[in-house]
Parts: C-alpha cells; structure tokens; sequence
C-alpha cells in the first residue's frame, strides 16, 4: 500500500483545468473514487468529498486510505457513524511556519476509514476531509487512494504523463485543481473595500447636513421677518380706524 501512494507522489504533476473536469466526468462514468471540493480557490477553506462507488472486483470494500498531497500540512476529517477514522501523522523534514506564527513539525500523511460493516459492491459511501488549500493558484494536488477489499485491493494513484490522455488512465487518482482567489476567498476584502465607499462617502455627507444646516437657519430668518410685517400693518391699521 505504502509503494503506491508514495510511486502516486512521485508521478505526480500539475494538470489543467481541462484535464481535471475530463477526469471528473470519466470518474462518473465508470465509478472511479472521485474527490469533490466545496471550494477551489487559492488560500480557501473547502470540504473535499471522497466518494468510492464500487467494490474491488465485486468484492465488499473494507478500508479507504486517502493520502494527503505534500502541499496539505492539517486536515479535520469528518466522522461516519459506518466507520472508524484515523489520521497518520509524520514528522516534516524541518519546521515551518503557519499562518498564524506557530512553528509546525508534523503534518497528517493519511487518513484511513476502516468500515465496521463492510461496504457491499453496487452501493457508494463518502468521506469528508476539512482543509485549507494553498495559494497557489493554477497547481492541481493529487490524493491517492487506496481502496481496500475482503478480496484484493484497488490502488487509485494513477496521474497521466505529460502529453498523456486521461481518459487512458485505467485507475486515475482523485484531483483537485486550485483556481484563482476570489475578493472574499480570504475574508475581509469585501468589508474593507465596503468601508473605503463609506469613508468616500463621509465628506459629501458632511457637506449636505452643513448645507441644509444653513438652508434651513436662513429659511427661518425669512419666516420671522415676513411676520413681522404682517403684525406691523395690522397694528397700523387699528391705529388709522382709532383715530
């Protein structure tokens, strides 16, 4: 098991967009293990969805090992009540920072589902897997699996050469192709960029109370000067009919 996913990683190699959906829609079509991301975009929080359709050869599936691609350090996988999950933790080469300033030493390099009931042929189950993707926009991370059975087992590690036809690809391993950033995909763009319109906005605001400050003073300086007139002409005409 350890031989495939570690020849996986080696094989590995960047594929298109293009190449990824022709992967997506042959994984449909013939039952493959496919991977389903609630997100692409560079630097996002997605939730990954493995999806296994079929046994080995008709035999009942037992265990499904997912390997993490290099560029993953953490992983939260979600719990089936179906299975019991584990994560295999390594120690990194050397430390790294992340991006809150913690200095990290080790990352997940599987998570294994181990079913308590094995998993008839002709039925599916999936698996949830809560990461962040790397900023690298343009890169396709590769997630071998592999696929355990009563009988046999079956490697989905393989990645087209370059130049290669996916479609070739007997047992393709499940891709995820990151995309470009959104404003929002990081959090707080969208309200920084809310808050420069408000502060734009400000001095335009300030100008129109001052104006309608001032209109409005003047309006009432008018008011009070019409009155008095019309109480001077009338105190005047009571004064003509006296006398």
């Amino acid at each position: 098991m350890t031989h495939h996913l570690r020849t996986a990683v080696r094989l590995g190699a960047p594929l298109g967009a293009a190449t990824l959906l022709t992967l997506g829609l042959a994984g449909s079509a013939s039952a493959h293990v496919t991977i389903t991301p609630s997100d692409t975009a560079a630097g996002a929080y997605t939730v990954l969805t493995v999806s296994n359709g079929h046994g080995c050869e008709g035999s009942p599936t037992t265990k499904i090992t997912i390997q993490m691609p290099e560029e993953i350090n953490a992983v939260t996988p979600t719990r089936n009540p179906l299975y019991d999950v584990t994560k295999t933790v390594e120690k990194l080469d050397e430390p790294i920072t992340d991006a809150h300033g913690n200095e990290v030493t080790e990352r997940v390099g599987t998570v294994v589902y181990t079913a308590k009931t094995a998993l008839p042929d002709g039925y599916r189950d999936a698996f949830e897997l809560s990461l962040q993707l790397p900023d690298a926009a343009g890169e396709t991370l590769v997630f071998p699996v592999i696929q355990t059975c009563q009988q046999g087992e079956t490697a989905w590690v393989e990645v087209p050469a370059e130049g290669q036809d996916p479609e070739e690809l007997e047992r393709p391993a499940p891709t995820v192709t990151i995309t470009e950033a959104t404003g929002d995909a990081h959090g707080g763009a969208a309200e920084e960029s809310a808050a420069e319109g408000t502060e734009a906005a400000s001095p335009a605001s300030a100008d129109a109370e001052e104006s309608g400050g001032s209109d409005a003073i003047a309006y009432a300086g008018l008011g009070a000067g019409v009155l008095g007139i019309l109480v001077g002409g009338a105190a005047l005409a009571r004064g003509r009919r006296t006398s």
